[in-house]
């Protein structure tokens, strides 16, 4: 299983046909979270992208006119069964954490599940998945708000309040509202890979990869703004030179503050370690060169500053959940001898 804050992932897989993502809609659920399944999913992106994109439904135990948050109103017109079609299968939120899912809604995930639909849940859509028994054993994440609830009705989950998802391969779970956002580029990334995710990013003018968790937003106060700036102008500058040695002690020295107070400020800024933040930026640049170029594995390991390629495999792997060997096997795009 895999925390965001340790940005790793399952072994990404080729979608090779249309991936069929189905969400369940509830009376007075949040209109945000079905909104992202929606757009992400549910926007035929085909030809924008080249890809066979994901066809996606929602569906509702009592097929009809549901009522969401913000007075709004959603006509569902499929009910439980388009769920036996579904190769991954969402619930987007929920009405309450302290509202129970019906049994109905219960067994339908079950069955989901036990005939290997991947199953995700939007913010506080993990106590549904919790009741139906799907995160026994296993770590889970919810808004961190709700962590301490969760806990409590389910002490068999880990749940996590510092990160943005977790992904236990089969099931996954993620923060509260706007990390919905991040679960469902990583869910891209997985099906077509980091250069498509990117683009569905660019595309929703969002951060393809968050590196912090949602342990940043828990009542802590904003950096004043020539904090912000300064931080935003290294990591533009880090960006830019990932193939060089990026020390701590640098690119502290570039924000014109100690190493100690430059790591605090960074940590809470962005829920992460600088290293770490670097080492994850280095990993995603060499997803998409492997994606886009014939480079070697050795040249692009260079270009992305992992100087060693055992170091370049180790991270990547430790990232990405698979070898950059057969990353580029599943998603690279570039004949041999063309880059």
């Amino acid at each position: 299983m895999v925390r965001e804050d340790a940005a790793m992932a399952s072994a990404p897989r080729r979608t090779p046909t249309r991936h069929h993502v189905v969400s369940i809609l509830v009376d007075g659920m949040s209109a945000f979270e079905p909104g992202v399944s929606s757009e992400f999913f549910g926007l035929d992106r085909s030809d924008e992208l080249g890809v066979p994109w994901y066809t996606h439904v929602f569906c509702a135990e009592s097929p009809g006119l549901l009522a969401v948050e913000g007075g709004l109103s959603v006509m569902v017109t499929e009910d439980f069964s388009a769920l036996d079609r579904a190769d991954t299968v969402i619930i987007p939120g929920w009405c309450g954490a302290a509202n129970r899912p019906s049994p109905t809604l219960v067994a339908a995930l079950q069955k989901a599940h036990a005939r290997g639909a991947r199953v995700a849940s939007f913010c506080t859509g993990a106590f549904v998945l919790a009741e139906a028994g799907l995160l026994d054993g296993r770590q889970a994440t919810t808004h961190w708000a709700r962590t301490a609830q969760f806990a409590d009705r389910f002490p068999q989950i880990d749940v996590d309040p510092s990160v943005l998802y977790v992904d236990n391969g089969d099931v996954i779970t993620s923060a509260g509202s706007a990390a919905s956002i991040d679960l469902a580029l990583y869910l891209i990334r997985l099906d077509f890979g980091a250069e498509i995710a990117n683009l569905v990013a660019r595309d929703m003018v969002v951060p393809p990869h968050r590196a912090g968790g949602q342990a940043q937003y828990i009542e802590t106060p904003m950096a004043r703004c020539d904090e912000a700036d300064a931080l935003s102008e290294v990591l533009d500058w880090a960006l830019a030179h990932l193939n060089e040695p990026l020390a701590v002690d640098d690119l502290a020295e570039r924000a014109l503050m100690s190493p100690r107070t430059f790591a605090r400020r960074f940590r809470a800024a962005t829920g992460t370690t600088p290293q770490r933040w670097v080492t994850a930026q280095r990993v995603s640049m060499a997803q998409r060169l492997l994606e886009s170029t014939d480079l070697p594995v050795d040249a692009i390991a260079a270009d992305c500053g992992f100087g060693a390629t055992a170091s370049m495999r180790m991270h990547f792997s430790r990232q990405v959940g698979t070898s950059p060997q057969s990353y580029r096997q599943a998603f690279g795009r570039v004949p041999a001898g063309q880059h």
